[in-house]
């Protein structure tokens, strides 16, 4: 038998904490103990780029290559990438964290701004990619299926690039991390 903990997390606020169930807590609390990949999705062209940072990017299918992401109900960047139908997920490099915490918002950045101080280029959809990301996968909207406060956004990979040598920014227990083996 399995025992289960119900364990808030510490940088939960207080205010926080009267709105989300014990539940929600302790989920919160536990999924900061799974390390992801860092990764941010853009979508869009000059005055209309936007993007978001996430570290749910998932495989669906390797035939046909397709991932998954799950975006924010409320995020900003929803409404582009279901109105442009192409997207990018560009997974992160350690001396990426600043591109990382433009992306998150962090200093609050919106929009073209969130492009700042990187070099981007295009595979074949036209959206935005990290010329120097550790990967980049270009893909087509397949799918948003609403679920809760979040949209699951299958995307169609039809274009991806790899930096060889390279390793991951990861996140993990709410800080960036890099590999140490």
């Amino acid at each position: 038998m399995n025992a289960h903990t119900s364990v808030a997390s510490p940088a939960t606020s207080p205010s926080l904490a009267s709105e989300l169930p014990d539940a929600s807590l302790a989920f919160r609390a536990a999924m900061r103990k799974l390390a992801g990949a860092v990764s941010v999705l853009t979508v869009g062209a000059g005055d209309g780029r936007t993007g978001l940072t996430a570290t749910s990017v998932t495989a669906l299918s390797v035939e046909p290559p397709t991932l998954l992401i799950t975006i924010n109900r409320g995020g900003s960047s929803l409404g582009p990438v279901l109105q442009e139908r192409a997207f990018a997920i560009n997974v992160l490099r350690p001396h990426h964290q600043p591109v990382a915490d433009r992306f998150a918002g962090k200093g609050g950045l919106k929009g073209p701004a969130r492009y700042e101080g990187a070099d981007w280029t295009k595979l074949t959809t036209g959206a935005p990619v990290l010329a120097d990301a550790l990967a980049a996968f270009d893909c087509e909207l397949e799918d948003a299926i609403e679920r809760h406060s979040h949209v699951i956004v299958i995307g169609r990979v039809v274009a991806s690039r790899i930096t060889e040598s390279a390793e991951p920014l990861l996140y993990w227990a709410g800080g960036y991390r890099g590999l140490a083996l």
